[in-house]
């Protein structure tokens, strides 16, 4: 592949020599959000990979480390079908690469699964995935209950104060696009009545802890009956009911939302409990999530193509979905 318009490009091809592949590796790039992820082929073996080349300063080594650590034990218990990570020719999963004209990057390949995303216009099978999804989310956190973290494991949290709050970790919802007085005005009463109602609900452990936190279409592949999470990239601690509101991340003013929600509910509670109040407030999450991602277009529009794609129209998106949930909550 030419790497002429993407630094990176130069190199994802050096770390994969780094994993035992040969120069006539095929490396194509397949998203740009946090990190850069690329397509990896080898027509020696024929396998084919998926590559991470993380953002500088986004992620430290311990976390990526403690991200493969949840991957592993998540394999171990059978609990959701997601891709291994590769080791290195040196015996490593997370790797340090530079080349000239960039400096040290981590890096982490893993297994390539086949599947593609979720498709809304699929009719009643939409709705199947999502309710299988919800069962997926439910051993997911179930999981997390019993499993004894290492002492090294370190994840973010997606709190209040580090999603919308003033320690964002996409930055303040303010400097989304397409903010003027109205819009600031309608997206402070949202947050205000967002911060109330989580105040209220608590971060007890069995409302809070490790999760995905980045379930979005994106990251899921459906092969069949088979509903497989990819990219724990994000994983963290947060509400378990914030996993759904990441589910249609980018899409929540769907006239579909609603059955969708009642599937992933019903698949929810096939597999584990599901307390009244945390249904009541999944709305809630929806919006702590809507919001959140107005700051990530504001901060990410001029090199995520989906954030520039986005812009402004999201934000007016929001205030419209803010109306209605002001009026209800």
């Amino acid at each position: 592949m030419s790497t002429d318009s993407d630094p990176d490009a130069e190199l994802a091809l050096a770390a994969v020599a780094r994993f035992g592949l040969g120069s006539d590796a095929a490396v194509t790039l397949c998203n740009v959000s946090e990190n850069h992820t690329y397509r990896v082929e080898d027509p020696t073996s024929g396998a084919r990979y998926a590559l991470r080349v993380h953002r500088p300063g986004y992620r430290s080594v311990q976390e990526i480390q403690s991200e493969l650590m949840w991957i592993d034990a998540l394999h171990a218990d059978g609990t959701v079908d997601t891709p291994r990570a590769i080791v290195s020719s040196d015996g490593r999963r997370v790797l340090d690469v530079a080349t000239g004209e960039l400096g040290p990057r981590s890096v982490v390949m893993f297994e390539w699964l086949d599947g593609v995303a979720p498709d809304l216009d699929a009719g009643d099978a939409a709705a199947r995935q999502f309710e299988i999804l919800g069962a997926i989310s439910a051993r997911m956190h179930e999981h997390v209950r019993r499993w004894d973290r290492p002492d090294d494991f370190r994840r973010p949290r997606w709190d209040y104060q580090s999603t919308i709050g003033p320690r964002g970790h996409w930055g303040l919802w303010q400097d989304g696009l397409g903010i003027g007085g109205e819009e600031r005005r309608q997206l402070e009463r949202l947050e205000a009545r967002i911060a109330s109602r989580l105040r209220v609900f608590g971060e007890g452990t069995d409302r809070f802890g490790l999760i995905h936190a980045d379930m979005r279409l994106a990251n899921l592949l459906v092969d069949g009956e088979r509903v497989r999470v990819i990219d724990f990239d994000d994983c963290g601690f947060s509400w378990y009911m914030y996993d759904f509101a990441t589910a249609v991340s980018f899409m929540e003013d769907h006239p579909r939302v609603p059955e969708l929600r009642e599937a992933w509910v019903r698949g929810y509670r096939s597999a584990g409990e599901l307390e009244p109040a945390a249904e009541a407030e999944l709305q809630t999450f929806v919006m702590l999530r809507r919001l959140l991602l107005v700051a990530w277009i504001g901060s990410h529009h001029t090199f995520a193509p989906e954030a520039a794609e986005l812009g402004a129209g999201f934000t007016a998106g929001t205030c419209a979905l803010a109306e209605d949930y002001l009026s209800t909550n």
